[in-house]
């Protein structure tokens, strides 16, 4: 379950597919993890754990080297 301050687990959750889900991209992995210390020794999750979801700043097409921008 996503909402914009808290995802709850589905068994076989790991950091960085909860990242991928929530943000698209797993490069924010560590940014969930330094969120959710009690949990960092957790590597796949079981149901029902509810993880504080950090606000990140996340780039835009404009900000991305001109390979990888979108051309609309």
């Amino acid at each position: 379950m996503i909402n914009k301050q808290q995802y709850i687990t589905v068994s076989g959750d790991m950091w960085d597919s909860v990242a991928y889900k929530i943000w698209g991209n797993e490069m924010y992995t560590d940014k969930l993890i330094k969120s959710n210390l009690q949990y960092k020794n957790v590597f796949i999750f079981p149901a029902g754990i509810t993880l504080n979801i950090p606000g990140i700043e996340t780039k835009t097409s404009a900000d991305l080297p001109p390979w990888k921008q979108v051309v609309l």
